[in-house]
């Protein structure tokens, strides 16, 4: 079984005629992701992909053809959050925001916004959603991973790649992967998917990757040690990043003694999570 995304999605496509969204439209459909429709502003009336993608000019047009219930967002940073309360508008379940760079106000603003709206969020910066064997939203790799029993939330994306291919190489698979990007100003966090991976009576163990920067690795392992029945394992990226300098992005910052690789560690162990010193040690430890 899946969280949050499946074979009975109907995804649309926001951005879908620029060169990024065009692409991963495509590689989600060689996926079997249902993608019906895609939107973007001006080219109403197209149609993308030889024919199969109709394109509208609005999501909320979309939605009422299509019956379209998610949305993946591929649109430059200025327009993102415009693109997301739009997505939100139109009563969208779930947006996966795979645009980087998005304004922290921005954010702050979306933030804001969908506490007011039955709306989950994933991203932006991340690299979305795969439930192997039933579909993917965004642009995480399909070939890298089986179907199993597995769970993955995971704050950055290359690593999350790493992780997927070392449990296929050891024969083990996965229920969903869940990329929440490593924004400091984002949708949904660790507590969040954990929740629903707890829930789900198809995963049976769950990894963790997390990263210097925000206390998030911190507030999940008080949230494992309080309600996860279900084994944890996790790999934390950067125990060797100075404090006060920006690794990689935004929300990989060490600010004073908070952020730190050792302080997420240390919690997340004194929660009886296993800790991974590399990341390809994850799948011996499930």
């Amino acid at each position: 079984m899946s969280i949050l995304a499946n074979r009975n999605i109907r995804l649309l496509v926001q951005g879908v005629t620029g060169n990024e969204g065009l692409f991963h439209t495509q590689q989600m459909m060689y996926y079997h992701t249902n993608i019906v429709a895609g939107v973007s502003p001006g080219k109403g009336g197209d149609w993308v992909l030889d024919g199969k993608v109709p394109v509208f000019d609005t999501v909320k047009n979309a939605v009422e053809v299509t019956d379209a219930n998610a949305s993946v967002i591929f649109v430059p940073a200025k327009s993102a959050a415009d693109a997301i309360f739009e997505a939100a508008d139109a009563d969208l379940k779930l947006i996966v925001c795979i645009t980087e760079g998005v304004p922290i106000f921005d954010m702050m603003r979306v933030k804001e916004y969908l506490r007011t709206k039955n709306t989950r969020l994933i991203g932006p910066n991340c690299p979305g959603i795969l439930s192997p064997g039933e579909c993917k939203v965004g642009i995480i790799p399909g070939n890298i991973s089986i179907p199993g029993n597995i769970g993955i939330v995971s704050r950055s994306g290359t690593l999350t790649y790493e992780v997927l291919l070392s449990l296929n190489k050891a024969n083990k698979g996965v229920s969903t992967c869940v990329g929440i990007g490593g924004d400091p100003v984002k949708g949904m966090g660790f507590i969040d998917v954990l929740e629903l991976f707890e829930a789900d009576a198809k995963t049976d163990a769950v990894i963790l990757i997390g990263e210097i920067g925000g206390n998030d690795e911190e507030a999940a392992a008080e949230y494992i040690s309080r309600k996860m029945t279900k084994p944890v394992a996790a790999f934390i990226a950067g125990l060797s990043a100075p404090p006060g300098k920006r690794m990689g992005h935004a929300g990989a910052i060490i600010e004073g003694k908070t952020g730190s690789a050792d302080g997420k560690i240390e919690a997340l162990r004194n929660a009886g999570v296993q800790i991974a010193e590399f990341p390809e040690q994850l799948a011996e430890m499930v």
